[in-house]
């Protein structure tokens, strides 16, 4: 059985001139961190919120756990926990009031519910700021807190929409390190998030949506390897015309500047004729980054999630 199913999966929202979802169909097996990736607008929290039952889809089904989420809200939930992408501490709670209360609004035990919150205050390493009003942290801080709440849970569906979005790189690792003990537990984690580097190291599968379709799904390795088959990324410091460089291999634009995806020999050919006009060069591993921008395009300015 999959831990999540989607078929068909269409979202209209009366001001959006086209769908937030578009007939989205994918699945996702248990015990594993799932991520969904895409620009902003691509329908990423759309599909969350209907999978964590906050939300009516228009069209389509999707199934958590073998349960329905439209016609069996209150079993989905039972199971399911959620950590919005818009979530906010509540004045005047303190950080660990903010984690037992949630446990204890899941039915939880007092005794395992206090228990679960210590040891999400120390595998966040809140402890020094445990006991002092939400409100006056940071917004690192908080992030924390909201996260925890939902790692605290027994809940075998989490889902976590930009869980790492305003943490440092090392509170950022430690969320990580939060995500992968969930899947040793056998939990599915199902996340969405910016940071490439975070889908690349964290995920089983992912799946890339555009506009509120799916474009590719598979393991990390799979994806980069739909970027016709490049494995080599090379960038130029210039001296080099577009279509030049087009006889190497896939170019992409990012930031004023021409990243080339090719093979081992394409990336060894360029480097040499970069050197030979005396133009720096750098080559890597075509990251999950570079395909990303490959596929999508670039960044769309000013969209937004519905």
């Amino acid at each position: 059985m999959f831990a999540l199913q989607a078929e068909g999966l269409t979202k209209r929202y009366a001001h959006g001139k086209s769908p937030a979802l578009d007939g989205l169909t994918l699945n996702v097996s248990g015990g594993q961190i799932f991520t969904l990736l895409g620009r902003n607008g691509a329908g990423k929290t759309t599909f969350l919120r209907i999978a964590s039952t906050q939300l009516m889809p228009t069209s389509g089904s999707v199934f958590v756990l073998g349960l329905d989420c439209v016609k069996e809200p209150r079993r989905v939930r039972e199971r399911i926990a959620v950590t919005p992408q818009d979530a906010e501490t509540i004045y005047p709670l303190t950080a660990r009031d903010h984690i037992m209360l949630s446990l204890r609004m899941r039915g939880m035990e007092k005794g395992e519910a206090m228990r679960r919150t210590r040891a999400a205050i120390e595998a966040l390493e809140l402890n020094d700021v445990a006991d002092i009003n939400a409100e006056w942290l940071s917004g690192g801080m908080k992030q924390r807190v909201i996260v925890a709440m939902s790692i605290a849970t027994q809940a075998e569906v989490v889902f976590l929409d930009e869980p790492s979005i305003g943490l440092d790189p090392v509170n950022r690792r430690r969320v990580w390190d939060q995500l992968a003990l969930m899947r040793k537990e056998g939990r599915t984690v199902v996340l969405t998030t910016h940071y490439m580097d975070e889908a690349e190291i964290l995920s089983d599968t992912l799946a890339v949506v555009d506009k509120g379709r799916l474009v590719v799904q598979g393991t990390p390795q799979s994806v980069k390897g739909s970027s016709g088959g490049s494995s080599m990324r090379v960038e130029v410091g210039g001296g080099f015309s577009a279509d030049e460089l087009k006889s190497y291999g896939k170019v992409v634009a990012v930031a004023g500047k021409n990243r080339v995806l090719t093979d081992t020999e394409g990336a060894r050919n360029l480097s040499d004729a970069a050197l030979a006009r005396g133009t720096g060069v750098s080559i890597g591993p075509v990251t999950l980054d570079d395909v990303f921008v490959d596929i999508l395009g670039g960044a769309a300015e000013g969209e937004a999630d519905a």
